[in-house]
């Protein structure tokens, strides 16, 4: 993946390069964690015991409250996912421990959400025996690949996810060649149609609604999903998200209406914009500081704009 610096109109490649040390690509994530992935630092180096003599390189917590296990390497390895598998299966066994944790860093008001555990390794590369494995495996784990250039730049990319749907797990993975795979693609985008999390549907959130809240349902759920073959539909109890490292957008089906929250700030939003309002200080489903209420068609022409600039603006 080169990169390259413009300068008029010429093309410059960046030489690539790599952290010193594998602590400094763990320190610039942990202290970037809202950046990247909207979580919520809770540890660094979090020890499993004497027992099971491990310690987990990095703990966070999710915008929707639940466990994140993140792992490192500088250089291609099978330990780093064997590592976070051992450390998923521990922390599924020690949730008090976790959530000691959690309340000592965020607060004892927080409430974790068990329903999912987000395991995401960040590493250059990974074998393709590594990818395989974890296809086989069905475990909910992300493999992020990262890139460092000389002009201070950094690319991070996520090359596999399986996470678990209504049909079973479902795994998105790239071609060996780099290129990604057709057959994978079009599986990821049947998973986004059909996903779920923990025991929830997206057709949970459409039963008893009327025709016309299901076919503006399915307007606005056929434009989120076209902006990007890797954005995921995540159907939680009251809505459903769609994300990529985060959140873009959220979606309560109501029976009169549709409640969107975008992930952008009250100042992206121009005076006068109809349908809208800022949500920071209001409780509400989902996760967002920006409200838009469509009943129509048209009222959802108006905010497309805005479903893109949420895209682009978490880095999509």
């Amino acid at each position: 993946m080169p990169m390259f610096s413009i300068s008029g109109d010429k093309l410059s490649a960046v030489e690539q390069k790599n952290f010193a040390l594998e602590k400094d690509l763990q320190t610039l994530i942990e202290k970037n964690l809202e950046t990247i992935f909207n979580c919520r630092f809770v540890a660094s180096e979090f020890s499993t015991g004497t027992h099971h003599a491990g310690r987990i390189d990095s703990l966070a917590l999710s915008e929707e409250d639940n466990p994140v296990i993140i792992e490192y390497k500088k250089v291609e390895s099978s330990e780093l996912i064997n590592q976070s598998l051992f450390y998923l299966h521990w922390i599924q066994d020690h949730r008090g421990d976790f959530e000691i944790a959690v309340q000592k860093r965020l607060g004892s008001k927080i409430k974790v959400d068990w329903s999912e555990v987000r395991v995401i390794c960040i590493a250059p590369n990974y074998k393709k025996y590594d990818l395989h494995a974890v296809q086989v495996m069905g475990a909910n784990i992300e493999l992020w690949k990262y890139r460092l250039f000389a002009n201070d730049s950094m690319y991070l990319e996520e090359i596999f996810h399986t996470s678990t749907t209504a049909t079973g797990p479902v795994a998105t993975a790239p071609a060996e060649n780099g290129y990604k795979n057709p057959v994978m693609v079009e599986a990821g985008k049947k998973a986004a149609i059909t996903r779920a999390t923990a025991t929830y549907t997206f057709e949970e959130r459409l039963e008893g609604k009327n025709d016309r809240i299901r076919e503006l349902t399915a307007r606005i759920r056929e434009f989120i999903l076209n902006i990007d073959e890797s954005i995921e539909e995540a159907p939680k109890k009251y809505y459903v998200a769609y994300k990529i490292t985060q959140n873009i957008v959220c979606m309560e089906v109501q029976s009169k209406c549709i409640k969107l929250w975008l992930k952008l700030k009250p100042s992206d939003i121009p005076a006068g914009t109809p349908n809208y309002r800022d949500v920071t200080s209001i409780g509400h489903f989902g996760t967002g500081d920006i409200e838009f209420t469509v009943s129509s068609q048209s009222d959802f022409e108006q905010i497309q704009k805005f479903i893109t600039m949420a895209y682009n603006k978490v880095g999509g």
